[in-house]
């Protein structure tokens, strides 16, 4: 790719760094050619942490505030959407406990749901606080996030780490909010939900893990997240260099090569061993995903993940996209085409896809189509058609409200 010397004006210098010429392309073509965008030297943790500053950032919510007052859409319609959601309800009882149990799929459910609901509705009511100014929403906020701080101490079986990094993803962006956005917080109270993220989530995922993509993923989000709710820059710093590799093993681009890159520390070294952890696919192409091939819903939670991570670190000054925005764009654009009803080459996954990748579009399209200027046909397409983009009931929520045409 040619280098760039000056940047026209009304580009971010993410668009730049994918270069002009993606700009035509809507999303990955089977076989086709694409250059990486360049590796940028980014540091990781900034000198000051900014808040709330947690996937939404202080302007983030102003925009949103002000398009849901004047009526406009589709905000309007994604707020009715989370405001009749059960997650504002106001009557919630939280469902605490000491140790959450979580086998594979969930089985046994010892608190995996409650846990993961109950952080998706502290969040819900942290965004209806901050758009409504009604108290009743932050104390709904804080006597769920007080709840959870005053039992929790453990996570077992299996699925542990990724419970963690499911529930650990939600907490820190409702704290954030109303941390610094309401005055009713108690400060004891602040310590001890502090407390509960670096002593029980922190260590589950912190130091990642070699199961399917998603699970790392989705932990180095949560680490992400505690991270800057906690100003504490060394485990911001392990997290996203963990983050830097792990992307370019999940998301493939023709440049990497014949193979897609092994996931750091995986001892995945072999072809069979790659094809294996790519369930059984063996031709690559831009914008396959290593779980592509198992099933939509896990891509999405991957990709999501991508895009949180990201989408922090610019909201902290220490922007990611320009080095994992191109693996976004094709992931995002590869997957949009046949949710939106591409017929499976045979090359592709033995031509059979199981679709349903979810609401999780909203933040990379927002990121890379319209501050940065990308076009992305098909991601466009599929991001409009699901509009507003409601919850996956784990991790994502409520994007459509605030990511959107957010220009902030």
């Amino acid at each position: 790719m040619a280098r760039i010397h000056g940047r026209p004006r009304g580009r971010s210098i993410a668009a730049v760094v994918l270069g002009t010429a993606l700009a035509a392309s809507g999303c990955a073509q089977a076989g086709g050619a694409t250059k990486t965008a360049a590796t940028v030297s980014v540091k990781a943790a900034p000198a000051a942490f900014v808040h709330p500053g947690v996937l939404v950032s202080q302007s983030q919510l102003d925009f949103v505030r002000s398009k849901v007052k004047a009526g406009a859409q589709p905000w309007k319609s994604a707020y009715g959407q989370m405001m009749g959601s059960r997650y504002a309800s106001l009557s919630r009882t939280p469902a605490p406990r000491a140790v959450v149990e979580c086998g594979p799929i969930s089985n046994p459910n010892h608190g995996c749901t409650d846990e993961r609901e109950d952080a998706l509705a502290a969040y819900t009511d942290a965004l209806a606080w901050y758009v409504t100014r009604d108290a009743r929403y932050a104390d709904k906020a804080i006597q769920l996030m007080n709840a959870w701080s005053a039992v929790l101490k453990d996570h077992t079986n299996s699925n542990a780490p990724l419970q963690s990094g499911w529930s650990a993803s939600a907490w820190p962006r409702a704290a954030e909010i109303i941390r610094y956005t309401y005055t009713g917080w108690k400060s004891d109270a602040i310590t001890r939900f502090g407390g509960m993220l670096r002593n029980v989530y922190l260590p589950k995922v912190i130091n990642g893990s070699n199961s399917n993509g998603n699970w790392e993923l989705s932990m180095m989000e949560a680490a992400v997240g505690i991270s800057v709710f906690l100003n504490d820059r060394t485990s911001y710093d392990k997290a996203i260099a963990r983050f830097r590799k792990r992307v370019p093993a999940y998301i493939y681009l023709s440049s990497d090569g014949a193979l897609p890159v092994a996931p750091a520390g995986s001892g995945i070294d072999t072809k069979s061993e790659i094809v294996k952890y790519w369930q059984g696919q063996s031709t690559f192409v831009s914008g396959l995903t290593q779980e592509t091939c198992r099933d939509f819903v896990h891509t999405g939670y991957g990709i999501s993940a991508i895009s949180h991570v990201a989408e922090t670190s610019r909201i902290q000054k220490e922007d990611l996209y320009p080095e994992v925005g191109e693996r976004l764009r094709q992931a995002l654009g590869f997957q949009a085409k046949y949710q939106l009803g591409a017929a499976a080459p045979s090359w592709l996954c033995g031509g059979t896809l199981k679709r349903g990748i979810g609401p999780v579009t909203e933040v990379g399209f927002n990121a890379l189509h319209n501050r940065s200027g990308i076009a992305m046909t098909n991601t466009q397409k599929l991001t409009e058609q699901q509009r507003p983009a409601g919850t996956n009931n784990l991790f994502v929520a409520w994007e459509t409200l605030t990511h959107a045409d957010n220009p902030a």
